[in-house]
């Protein structure tokens, strides 16, 4: 991990901008930390300078509650190199959209394991450079999406012991068989009238958790319009799980 830019934000949060390999990513820890922090890996669908805003908004959250906060560009997102088959999955995946034909397990199937594949592993070189530096202490808590990065994630990085996860995102069916793994406590948040989302795969993905605490948190309400309350109970449940 190499640190490339770093200023103190007008609430004493120091934001430093960093590199693993060729991944960006950003760490947020709180200006009057006085121990090792816990830590909250930001999920997010792609696009550091385009999801910006809110990121900064949930670290800002985090940094109150006395957590730091992470992420990372996703692959293929950002300035990070694109490959022939996610354009062309993405392209047919809109094809069939404006068609308006129904989005066969075969295309999200393409779109959303390969990303899976490459995506956690990245997260978990990420986490273990994190806790490298002496500022950052456990436990862990993954919230954000894309869900089905999320949903294997939780299974099978133990450094991790909550989940806030937010549907919102096509999940293929093979995530489903590893969501019954996931056993940690989980808060799922689903915006009702999402227009992005299957509700019914969401709330068959959140009865498929192995979890034995999950909290179903669902708003009335399009994709981008989750309440400010919603996260401040994810808030709360990070703060009952970390600390």
């Amino acid at each position: 991990m190499r640190f490339i830019s770093e200023q103190r934000l007008d609430d004493g949060i120091l934001e430093r901008e960093f590199t693993l390999g060729e991944i960006p990513g950003v760490l947020w820890t709180p200006g009057s930390a006085s121990a090792p922090a816990p830590l909250i890996l930001i999920g997010h669908p792609g696009g550091l300078d385009k999801m910006y805003p809110r990121l900064i908004a949930r670290a800002r959250h985090s940094a109150a509650e006395g957590f730091a906060a992470a992420t990372i560009e996703l692959p293929g997102s950002g300035d990070r190199p694109r490959s022939a088959a996610a354009e062309q999955v993405r392209a047919d995946l809109h094809r069939v959209l404006r068609a308006g034909e129904p989005v066969t397990d075969d295309i999200v199937d393409r779109l959303v394991l390969p990303l899976v594949d490459q995506a956690v592993p990245e997260w978990r070189a990420a986490l273990d450079a994190l806790l490298a530096l002496p500022e950052i202490g456990g436990p862990v808590g993954y919230s954000g999406g894309v869900i089905s990065v999320g949903t294997r994630l939780a299974a099978v990085e133990p450094r991790i012991v909550a989940a806030v996860l937010f549907a919102g995102s096509f999940v293929p069916r093979a995530i489903f068989e590893e969501a019954r793994q996931v056993t940690i406590p989980l808060h799922v948040l689903l915006q009702w009238d999402d227009e992005r989302n299957d509700r019914q795969m969401a709330l068959d993905l959140f009865d498929a958790f192995g979890s034995k605490e999950k909290t179903l948190h669902a708003n009335m309400g399009g994709h981008t319009g989750v309440p400010q309350f919603a996260g401040e109970e994810a808030n709360r449940f990070f703060a009952r799980h970390l600390k």
